[in-house]
């Protein structure tokens, strides 16, 4: 969602919404979402571990917390100073209202955390990502 709206941004394309009418306080889907550091931070503790013991495991990454999509829009906004126009289209068959990931199994057998649990900083920090290195044409 955040490299979409950020394209928005760049492009002046609308992003678009789909499905206004879900059940969360502003009618729009619920996603969990880490920064990309932390996802970083989450494979390289992963290799340890599978350099160290031959472990691997599958884990859910998350802050266990979620942003709507009009918050993740919004918050775009704020940060890149850019009119996002939206196009609200129906719901995609499938979608559910929340989506939140546990990491707690993450937490308990390789030490992770988030680092970066605020939207805004996740936002920014793609953001000076995106208008430094995404070409637009």
């Amino acid at each position: 969602m955040i490299p979409l709206v950020l394209r928005a941004a760049l492009t002046g394309h609308p992003i678009p919404i789909f499905g206004m009418d879900y059940d969360t306080l502003d009618g729009t889907c619920i996603r969990d979402y880490i920064h990309v550091n932390d996802l970083a931070h989450a494979h390289l503790l992963a290799l340890q571990k599978l350099e160290q013991s031959g472990y691997s495991g599958i884990f859910n990454l998350g802050n266990g917390d979620g942003y709507s999509v009009k918050e993740v829009i919004e918050v775009a906004r704020k940060v890149t100073g850019k009119k996002i126009a939206v196009i609200e289209l129906p719901r995609r068959p499938g979608d559910p209202s929340r989506l939140i990931a546990s990491s707690q199994k993450i937490k308990r057998e390789l030490g992770w955390e988030p680092r970066f649990r605020d939207l805004e900083t996740i936002v920014k920090t793609a953001w000076n990502w995106h208008r430094n290195h995404l070409k637009i044409e």
